[in-house]
């Protein structure tokens, strides 16, 4: 194994996924450890994922290394999985139920390599607890899912409910992402700009927030804005994963108005087609050129 320090760590489950459109449906591979980690593998940076699932999917994860990833993989009960259910053409109205849940993560599951940015992305609460947190933040600087600590499973549902640690947690926190839903879910403000300010004073040097037109960031007291331009949406499933993963990883080497332009650009190729990005960091730079 080489001795660089990866780019990225990633932590996260890895999901079996069902999604439901125009009343078809099929499986797939989800999780922002998927989705964000091939984005990055074919952009070109070094990728680790530590994940846990059951042993008897494993093979799942072949995927993830035949794209040069490397993964860490740790034996669960069950196999984390969301059914979205999709309800419009743009698809950004969707129900989402968990199928399964793969535990939690524990200290000595976290493999002991040189990492540049842990970037802790869980599908749902109870994956990552903050005691994690804080020993995760000891090693390097940590991005952060908000989606994973304030999206709750309750039976068939999936609700959301305020992060209760949520002063100490961000406090740890390098980059947050949230949502818009997420983002008033942490601060009951409905504006987006404001919202990211309130989210800022907790601690994050920047928030990330990913809404249906695009990417918000809030860096240095300054807003960037940058829009998510599809010819045409047949991959809406790991947008905010995709987009989170690649402007942490690009951060490592450009300024966050030029990350913010880069991950949208990134995240529109990879709407267009069901799946993880499937294009090359060259293809980015000629979209980034056309606009």
């Amino acid at each position: 194994m080489s001795t660089e320090p990866f780019d990225i760590a990633m932590i996260g489950h890895f999901a079996r996924d069902r999604i439901v459109f125009g009343g078809t449906s099929r499986a797939a591979s989800g999780g922002a450890v998927y989705y964000g980690s091939v984005a990055l593998a074919r952009l070109g940076y070094r990728v680790a994922v530590i994940t846990r699932l059951r042993e008897e999917d494993f093979p799942l994860l072949d995927e993830l290394k035949e794209e040069g990833i490397t993964v860490f993989a740790h034996a669960a009960g069950e196999t984390a999985g969301m059914e979205n259910i999709y309800f419009t053409k743009d698809r950004d109205k969707r129900v989402c139920k968990p199928l399964g849940f793969a535990g939690a993560f524990e200290e000595d599951e976290i493999p002991d390599v040189e990492v540049k940015t842990f970037l802790v992305v869980p599908i749902q609460a109870g994956e990552v607890d903050l005691s994690l947190l804080r020993k995760l933040s000891e090693r390097a600087r940590i991005a952060l899912d908000a989606q994973g600590f304030v999206r709750f499973a309750e039976g068939e549902r999936v609700v959301f409910k305020d992060w209760p640690e949520k002063e100490e947690g961000l406090s740890l926190v390098h980059i947050l992402k949230v949502d818009d839903t997420e983002a008033q879910v942490l601060t009951g403000v409905g504006d987006p700009r404001e919202a990211a300010s309130i989210l800022a004073s907790y601690g994050p040097r920047e928030i990330v927030l990913t809404h249906k037109g695009g990417v918000l960031v809030y860096a240095e007291d300054q807003f960037y804005e940058a829009p998510f331009r599809p010819r045409e949406i047949h991959g809406r499933t790991g947008r905010g994963d995709t987009c989170f993963a690649t402007y942490v990883a690009k951060r490592l080497s450009t300024d966050a108005k030029q990350a913010s332009r880069y991950a949208a650009a990134v995240t529109s190729l990879k709407m267009e087609v069901p799946g993880p990005f499937n294009g090359t960091a060259k293809r980015v730079e000629t979209f980034l050129k056309s606009l």
